[in-house]
């Protein structure tokens, strides 16, 4: 599938939630060894929880110049727009791990301590994307909508465990991430990959090339493995 200006793709790598985990990102981007062909599509919940959420911002907005960056809107990416926006109150965006996010930017910082120009690339980041064999979003989707259609509440918040979609009627196989397996496992159910592998929980930041089925992993502090996609199950 050629690009815009002609020219082809090279891989196309999905990386689950990162949670502030600036370091491991880090040693990811590192270990994939991007070059300006690739597309990188980080799958939301980028901020919240983990105690770097500045840092992989910034991350992100300097792997626009090393890769095709793709992000899409994660529910806590969602909740601190609510938040800066005032269509929710602040505490409920603290609860949830907007607090650690905040101390980030100054410890006992106030929203308006985030750089308006973060607040606006997060304004950017997309519902999904999809390629000629795989489509990508962050939390869920329904099987039988056309994915230009699907609710947006159902991509961003609705988790895995509440419920889980049969195929797609696209026929393509789902990434996404927002359901976090515990025990940092990658989830193959052959239509559909959950890559949140729990990483600021003591899991690891899980990458995926799609076309190849490699994974990457690296822990919070840095750690690399690399294995290939289990199989379905």
């Amino acid at each position: 599938m050629p690009r815009s200006d002609g020219m082809p793709y090279g891989r196309t790598i999905a990386i689950g939630d990162i949670h502030g985990c600036d370091v491991a990102l880090e040693s990811l981007v590192a270990a994939l060894g991007l070059s300006g062909r690739d597309r990188l599509i980080m799958l939301g919940d980028a901020v919240d929880r983990g105690p770097g959420s500045r840092r992989v911002v910034e991350q992100l907005l300097s792997l626009r110049e090393q890769c095709r960056l793709v992000p899409i809107l994660g529910n806590h990416e969602q909740m601190l727009l609510d938040a800066v926006d005032g269509r929710i109150a602040l505490p409920d965006w603290l609860i949830h791990g907007g607090a650690e996010t905040l101390d980030s930017y100054g410890k006992g910082s106030a929203l308006t301590a985030i750089p308006e120009e973060h607040i606006e690339f997060i304004r950017t980041w997309g519902d999904y994307y999809e390629t000629e064999t795989h489509f990508f979003a962050h939390g869920n989707y329904q099987h039988h909508v056309p994915l230009a259609q699907q609710p947006w509440e159902v991509m961003r918040w609705r988790s895995l465990s509440y419920y889980t979609p049969d195929p797609h009627v696209s026929g393509k196989i789902a990434v996404l991430g927002h359901t976090s397996n515990k025990q940092g496992q990658v989830v193959n159910l052959g239509h559909l990959v959950c890559i949140d592998t729990y990483c600021h929980g003591g899991g690891w930041l899980t990458a995926f090339d799609a076309d190849r089925g490699r994974l990457w992993q690296v822990s919070k502090s840095g750690e690399v493995r690399e294995s290939e996609l289990p199989n379905a199950r």
